[in-house]
């Protein structure tokens, strides 16, 4: 099977890490966040992926200049000018020459870390004769989300994009989908179209979208608290075996406390420092007495002696917080 990966977004809620990163390509523990998706993807029988790419596509094409990921063929696109999801999807289709033999593709977004099993949604999928199958997943808060209503059998009879509450369901978009090649005739060329505002409610209303209810791992890393969390995630053992944070690479003085953190190669923690719940990305220096509290702090970044960094604080790469400074959810430098 082939798939569309959609990584072309700028990333704007986690900035400032991403000024100088594509989303996709920050670190994930120990390897990009996108290794950790075309993984997933690749265990569960995509052998060839197709990065729709926009923002500083450069980068991803240097970090895999033979054309694999995880063991998986890559096709890198760039759009010309943003063309919203569907766009993306038609124009990542075409220009791929996916279409060259017409099959069921798949489409996911590339902040999207699940552990689904692609092989279900297309059983689903294939049994219902659907245009296109989405997973879904329940969430407590769906207001940022595309929320959908779905009958017994799982088709769907509503699709409302980032609904007020109260919302008619809990089930969310989750962001993976089985297409036929048919949905690219759906998607107007030559302008923006949302694949969740415009394609699949005109779907819903023609009866030929489906779903699959299904709560497995899932976590959309595109967000300062759910990039921390799908770091910290791996650490639980909530995805697989418990993973070290600590790189064999890095420098932690042995009167530093170093807890449920991710600490990266040559990064530097200094005596009497704290950093807790965080992410300390290659390079950093956290120096004597510094506190880095539910933070994530960004390559070569320093944070000055006995300086604190707490509630979400995110330092952007190559920056620095003054000797002393207290932060609590604050942006370095504060992004535009």
């Amino acid at each position: 099977m082939q798939a569309i990966l959609l990584v072309g977004g700028f990333g704007t809620r986690l900035r400032p890490l991403t000024l100088t990163t594509p989303k996709q390509m920050l670190p994930v523990l120990d390897r990009p966040m996108i290794e950790h998706v075309v993984s997933g993807l690749g265990r569960h029988g995509v052998d060839r992926v197709v990065l729709a790419l926009g923002y500083q596509d450069d980068a991803f094409r240097a970090a895999y200049p033979d054309g694999r990921c995880a063991g998986v063929e890559l096709c890198c696109v760039v759009e010309s000018e943003p063309l919203d999801t569907a766009g993306a999807i038609r124009f990542a289709y075409e220009a791929s020459d996916m279409g060259a033999v017409p099959s069921t593709f798949l489409v996911a977004n590339g902040d999207v870390i699940t552990g689904l099993d692609v092989s279900e949604l297309l059983r689903l999928h294939r049994a219902a004769g659907a245009e296109a199958t989405i997973h879904l997943i329940e969430v407590e808060d769906p207001s940022r989300y595309g929320v959908v209503v779905t009958n017994a059998g799982g088709r769907v009879t509503a699709f409302v994009e980032k609904p007020s509450p109260p919302a008619p369901s809990r089930w969310i978009n989750a962001g993976t989908y089985l297409m036929e090649p048919s949905v690219i005739g759906r998607i107007a060329s030559g302008r923006r179209v949302s694949v969740e505002r415009e394609v699949f409610p005109a779907m819903a209303a023609d009866g030929t979208l489906w779903a699959l209810r299904h709560n497995t791992y899932w976590v959309d890393a595109g967000t300062p608290e759910t990039y921390l969390r799908a770091q910290l995630d791996l650490l639980d053992g909530r995805r697989g075996p418990a993973a070290a944070g600590v790189s064999g690479e890095a420098v932690v003085d042995p009167g530093a406390v170093v807890e449920r953190s991710v600490v990266m190669a040559g990064a530097v923690v200094a005596a009497g420092s704290v950093v807790r719940g965080s992410a300390v990305h290659s390079g950093a220096v956290i120096e004597p007495g510094a506190q880095v509290l539910d933070s994530v702090v960004g390559s070569e970044a320093t944070v000055g002696r006995g300086a604190r960094v707490a509630d979400g604080t995110l330092i952007g790469e190559g920056s620095a917080v003054a000797p002393g400074a207290a932060l609590s959810g604050a942006r370095v430098p504060e992004a535009a």
